[in-house]
Formats: structure tokens, C-alpha cells, sequence
């Protein structure tokens, strides 16, 4: 290798290495949020099975009574409320779930034992332990702006992983002797603490890639666009689920109730009277489900308008079950059915990448696995916080030496890339260069704080 192909690929290291270092410094305390609120998240079912055991385990003694008795049974003690949702028992032993909105307009869940049809106890929606957890992991519980924050620190995080496989990656001898793929020993104190930094970031990075693209599929400017993409482009919703022909509605599945992903822009038809002005029995809707195969633990959301219908969910630990029902509410027709087997390719393959990315698709090894990839997660965080900090000089903050990225034509072509894929990212990029020309480049202690001399 002569001297100038050698200064250019150092020129090369030395600009990925600044994107890469900054990257770092600014996400490291979301990714440590998103690394253990994921963590816990994995293991949502235990964790609510033990704190709500004594609402949703009950003795199994007597009859169970049908929906309606259990529904009537919540009325009756809170004739103020409003029903919004039913979840039939999981199983024996099990107690019904009632979601009703009170007079004080706040969402709550009463459990119900369907047996004595005895109140075991209600939750306010607000104080569900690890629907607070997801609201943190989405969207740090302030709403959009936190949603664009996640889904901005997702799109930079892969970014970060693309620089740092091309800061680590061996050279052919080093790839022979197999040294750069173990954090072994090393003389040089700063080469260690750098694979110890490296290398387990290397064996993470295409499960962290896999987690946050699936993730990214729940955000609301990514996410909703890769759905309505999909709609537009007539994958996302088959002629077959619909009795009739398909509605022409401005409200989708998703303002309905929690439903699966493939399904939530789904247009949601309407219900029609004919002859019929009163609203069939939730007993009807759940036999309806029961009878065309649901697996157990679906909700049934109820209609919020005369012209609504009874939605039936079914989001299981298995994609493959996945099932959701529109019912005519005053006739109980089917005009809608839409299940794995009808779903197009790619909606299969992100309706399985959500429940893997849950932890939910494999059971136990597919907990174990995402939480392997959160405690890697915030061992490469740490571990690159102490390579950062053992090197920093007193009084600056330690950056690679700064130098014009738009002289090195295949990182332009990558960010740009990067910016077209995930347009956040390159707002994000747009928004630091105007920061760094406007701001950081006319103030002096700035410019030497951030190494711009």
C-alpha cells in the first residue's frame, strides 16, 4: 500500500470514527433507557401474572357465566360506566377482563371472577405498571415528540453499528488468526479496552439491527410510513377478508382497540341496521369468535358510534394466530376476517419480527435471546463510555479531529442513503450541520471544546 492510499483510508477512519464518536456521546442515555426498558418488557406476561395474580386467578367452583352476566355484573356495581372492551377468561381459574371508561372519563380494567361473578379487583389504565414500561420504551411518556426521539436515536444507533463494524473491521492476517473476533488479552491497554468495546458489539449487532427495525415498525413516522406504503401498494389488505366489497372509510382498525400490526390501517367498515335497531348480545360476538377459531385471550372492542361494529382481536405470543374481526352490531354478520393465512408475505415477516422482537413468538429462548442483545446493549455503551473517558483530555471533550465529510464521497453517499431510508435521520443531520455552522464554528471556546481547530 503506498503513502497516499494509506493517508486517505486514515482520513476515512478518522471521519467515520468522529460520526461514530458523536453518535455515542448524544445516544448513550436513551439507548441505556431503551436496553432496560426493552429488558423488562420481555418479560411482560410474568411480570403482570405476579403482580395482578390476585385479580386474575380465581377458583374454578360452579358454572361459568356467559358474557353478558359478567358485563351486567360490572354495570351494576359502576352503573355510571361505560363498556368499551371484554376479554374472556384465558382458562380455567381464569377471571374475565371488563375495560370501561368511568364518569370521570378514565380508562379502568375490572376483573371479574365468571363464576360468582364476584368484582376481584379493578386497575386504572394510567397505573398498568408495564404499559407505563412501553410508553417510557416508545415514546419516554411525552407523546409525539418522544416518539420522533426514539424512532431518531433507532435510525442513528444502526448508523452507529455500519461506522463501527468499519472502525473494527480486521485486516486479512488479522482475520486468519481469528484475533479480532475474541476480546482476548492484549499489551497495549487502550487496544483492549477498545475490543473489549468491539467485539461483542460485532456478535450483537445483527440482532440490535433486527430489533430496531422491528421496533421501528411502532413509531409513528417510520413505522406509519412503511404501513401505508404497503397499503397503497396493494400488499396490505387481500379482497378475500372482506363479505362484500371493501369499505371506503376514513377510520382504520387501529382506532378501534389494540390490534394486530399487519391490521391497524385497515379500513373498518360500517354496520348497517336493515331490519334490526337493536345491538346483538356480547355473548353472540363471542361465540361468533369461539366458533370461527380465535384462540383464547382475543378481546372484543365495542362499537363507539351507531354505525361502529364489534371488534374481535386476537394478538397472541404467536403471530400465526393473529386474527382480526369486524361484527355487524346489530345483525352479527362478519364483514371483515383478517388472519395469517391471508396476510401477503412482508406482513408476515413483520407481524413475526413484533412478537420475536416482543419476546413472545419462542417462549423462554426467545426471551433469553432479547435479553442478550439488552445486556450487550449496555455492555458496549459502558464499555465505549470508558474508552471515551481513559483518553479524554482535561478540559475538551476528546473528539477526533474534525475535517469536511463532503470530501469523502462514499460516506456522503451513505448518509445520503441513510437520509432517504430514514428521513428523520437526515433531518437530524441537517439540523447538526446548521448547529455546528451557525453556532459552534463562531464561538471559540465551543469550536475548542468540540475539537473543530
Amino acid at each position: 500500500m503506498d503513502h497516499s492510499t494509506k493517508k486517505e483510508r486514515q482520513k476515512n477512519y478518522t471521519i467515520f470514527w468522529r460520526w461514530h464518536f458523536y453518535a455515542g456521546i448524544i445516544l448513550a442515555p436513551i439507548l441505556l433507557m431503551l436496553a432496560v426498558t426493552g429488558a423488562s418488557y420481555l418479560f411482560r406476561g410474568d411480570i403482570e401474572d405476579w403482580l395482578y395474580q390476585d385479580y386474575t386467578e380465581v377458583s374454578a367452583e360452579g358454572n361459568r357465566h356467559e358474557a353478558s352476566v359478567v358485563t351486567q355484573a360490572v354495570l351494576d356495581e359502576r352503573p355510571e360506566a361505560h363498556i368499551t372492551r371484554y376479554q374472556p377468561p384465558g382458562g380455567e381459574g381464569q377471571a374475565a377482563e371488563v375495560g370501561i371508561t368511568t364518569a370521570s372519563e378514565e380508562g379502568m380494567t375490572v376483573f371479574v371472577n365468571p363464576y360468582t361473578l364476584d368484582i376481584t379487583g379493578t386497575l386504572l389504565n394510567k397505573n398498568r405498571l408495564m404499559d407505563r414500561v412501553q410508553e417510557f420504551h416508545g415514546e419516554l411518556m411525552i407523546g409525539t415528540t418522544g416518539d420522533r426521539i426514539v424512532e431518531t436515536a433507532a435510525c442513528w444507533t444502526i448508523f452507529m453499528l455500519i461506522s463501527g463494524l468499519y472502525l473494527w473491521w480486521p485486516s486479512r492476517s488479522q482475520m486468519v488468526n481469528r484475533k479480532s473476533f475474541l476480546p482476548g488479552p492484549s499489551d497495549n491497554k487502550r487496544q483492549k479496552r477498545k475490543r473489549i468495546h468491539s467485539v461483542p458489539a460485532f456478535w450483537i449487532s445483527g440482532g440490535l439491527v433486527f430489533f430496531l427495525l422491528t421496533g421501528m415498525l411502532w413509531t409513528g413516522f417510520w413505522g406509519d410510513g412503511v404501513q401505508r406504503i404497503a397499503t397503497s401498494t396493494g400488499i396490505g389488505y387481500p379482497p378475500s377478508i372482506w363479505v362484500g366489497e371493501a369499505p371506503v372509510s376514513d377510520a382504520v382498525t387501529t382506532d378501534t382497540g389494540d390490534v394486530s400490526w399487519a391490521a391497524e390501517q385497515m379500513p373498518v367498515p360500517e354496520s348497517y341496521a336493515g331490519n334490526a335497531y337493536e345491538r346483538i348480545s356480547i355473548d353472540h360476538v363471542v361465540n361468533t369468535a369461539e366458533q370461527t377459531g380465535v384462540v383464547s385471550g382475543f378481546n372484543v372492542y365495542y362499537p363507539s358510534s351507531e354505525t361502529g361494529v364489534f371488534t374481535v382481536s386476537a394478538f397472541p405470543d404467536q403471530a400465526q394466530n393473529e386474527v382480526t374481526m369486524h361484527i355487524n352490531q346489530y345483525n352479527g354478520s362478519i364483514l371483515a376476517d383478517y388472519r395469517w393465512e391471508q396476510y401477503p408475505l412482508p406482513a408476515k415477516v413483520m407481524a413475526m419480527g413484533i412478537t420475536i422482537h416482543k419476546g413472545l413468538q419462542f417462549g423462554i429462548w426467545n426471551q433469553l435471546f432479547g435479553l442478550l442483545i439488552c445486556v450487550g446493549l449496555i455492555g458496549i455503551i459502558l464499555s465505549g463510555i470508558r474508552l471515551w473517558w481513559t483518553r479524554r483530555p482535561a478540559g475538551k471533550l476528546g473528539a477526533p479531529k474534525s475535517m469536511s465529510a463532503w470530501k469523502f464521497r462514499g460516506f456522503v453517499f451513505l448518509v445520503i442513503g441513510f437520509g432517504i431510508v430514514f428521513p428523520l435521520f437526515g433531518l437530524s443531520v441537517l439540523i447538526l450541520y446548521a448547529l455546528d455552522y451557525l453556532i459552534i464554528r463562531r464561538i471559540s471556546r465551543l469550536r475548542t471544546f468540540f475539537h473543530m481547530t
